[in-house]
């Protein structure tokens, strides 16, 4: 719920939105984009807040988010992996900041953590996991219009195949 109303809130998202519908004519949804967002931030905000309470080192989480991000790159569109560096960014803004930073430095008061260590990170943490789901997104997409050219060629192979003495005028 937090990482839905942090990325609704935060104005820098609705920009990017607004700019990739336009860019993409279309193609790739606001709703989707912002959804992958809020899913992002809300996976982050559950990562960080296991890190505090478990006082694991942030970088066993940043590492292998990072790497996963750098292998999905390979895979999906460049329009995808560009639109999933912007939304880092954009994500971890000045709302992401004001909301998440103390929220953090409570839960790590609160189970009797170190703050400056355990409460550390969870920017970096909200920066990363976009990158992830903005790029799973971009699978999705492909697969999605990998199919939809399957089922156009499928048609236009099934037209082709009539002549014009076989077409009735009505």
């Amino acid at each position: 719920v937090l990482g839905y109303f942090v990325v609704a809130a935060e104005p820098a998202v609705h920009v990017l939105t607004k700019q990739v519908y336009e860019i993409t004519s279309g193609t790739i949804p606001k709703k989707a984009l912002r959804i992958s967002l809020m899913c992002g931030v809300a996976v982050s905000v559950g990562l960080a807040m296991l890190r505090i309470v478990f006082h694991i080192p942030i970088m066993y989480f940043l590492i292998p988010g990072y790497l996963i991000a750098i292998v999905l790159t390979f895979f999906v569109p460049d329009i995808f992996t560009a639109i999933a560096f912007d939304s880092g960014g954009v994500a971890s803004g000045p709302m992401t900041a004001t909301f998440l930073l103390p929220f953090a430095m409570g839960i790590c008061e609160a189970v009797g953590g170190n703050v400056i260590t355990d409460a550390f990170g969870v920017v970096a943490m909200v920066a990363m996991t976009p990158l992830i789901t903005i790029q799973i997104l971009g699978v999705v997409h492909k697969f999605k219009s990998k199919k939809e050219e399957e089922i156009k060629l499928k048609m236009q192979k099934d037209i082709s195949i009539y002549t014009d003495e076989d077409i009735i005028e009505v």
